[in-house]
């Protein structure tokens, strides 16, 4: 049997890069999936094989179901009506992956402007408050308790030059995770975050292709080289299976021992 068989999960931010990876591997696993994004298409600077084939599409081309639904995180309305699309489309929620993000304001804390600030802390932060907090009302209602993965990042744990107000927003999704995990476990709700390292995306673009950036980010990384978008599937696939029933409140690093140095 597969792990997610019968499960119904929201994966936000889907539309691309290592969301789009996760969403895939749910619907593998058997779960029905509903992929939120502010656009369906993949963003055309990612690294996606089949970036000309929407997620969902490319879900129910292989054999799963999946339907996609516009959402922008940082406004409750928008994703409170994501979780009643899922709900109306397959009957129930058991999973959400809060996963959209950006990165804005490169520079010293000084440099950055307060329109940067208060978009990452929208986007990043709001946005996982506000899947968090649809959800959970929805495992509540249910009464069968729920999974939520939080996709933070290690520069929610440690300080990354030049990106104060994403380690800011990024810190704030640590411990609002840790916070959660303690208000509902009770009710069989587990929540937990991922804090992934360097993996090839269109937002880690510039950190990929620009001589000096990458060596740089290279050098963090113990295992000698960045990782690859599949290997974070497989820890949130655990996290959002029944093999996680007693996790609770964990801050996963997938992140090739960065932040063991």
């Amino acid at each position: 049997m597969k792990r997610l068989e019968g499960k119904v999960a929201i994966v936000t931010g889907a539309s691309s890069g290592l969301n789009r990876a996760i969403a895939i591997g749910y619907a593998k696993e058997g779960a029905k999936v509903v992929i939120a994004d502010l656009r369906q298409e993949s963003n055309e600077d990612g690294y996606e094989v089949n970036k000309d084939i929407s997620t969902d599409e490319f879900i129910r081309k292989n054999g799963g179901e999946a339907i996609y639904v516009t959402c922008d995180v940082s406004k409750s309305a928008q994703v409170k009506n994501v979780v009643d699309k899922a709900v109306e489309t397959f009957g129930h929620l058991d999973i959400i992956v809060n996963g959209a993000g950006i990165t804005t304001g490169f520079g010293g804390l000084h440099e950055v402007s307060d329109e940067a600030f208060d978009l990452s802390m929208e986007v990043n932060a709001k946005g996982c408050w506000n899947g968090c907090k649809h959800a959970i009302a929805q495992f509540l209602k249910q009464g069968t308790g729920g999974k939520v993965i939080n996709i933070a990042s290690v520069g929610g744990v440690v300080g990354l030059w030049g990106k104060p107000a994403y380690c800011a927003s990024k810190g704030a999704i640590v411990n609002m995770t840790r916070q959660a995990a303690a208000d509902y476990a009770k009710a069989g709700i587990n929540i937990n975050a991922i804090c992934p390292g360097a993996f090839p995306t269109a937002m880690t673009k510039i950190g990929h292709e620009t001589p000096g950036k990458y060596e740089m980010t290279l050098a963090a990384h113990p295992i000698g080289r960045w990782g690859k978008v599949e290997e974070l599937v497989g820890p949130a696939i655990f996290l959002a299976s029944d093999e996680s029933s007693f996790v609770c409140g964990v801050i996963l690093p997938v992140d090739g021992g960065s932040l063991a140095v």
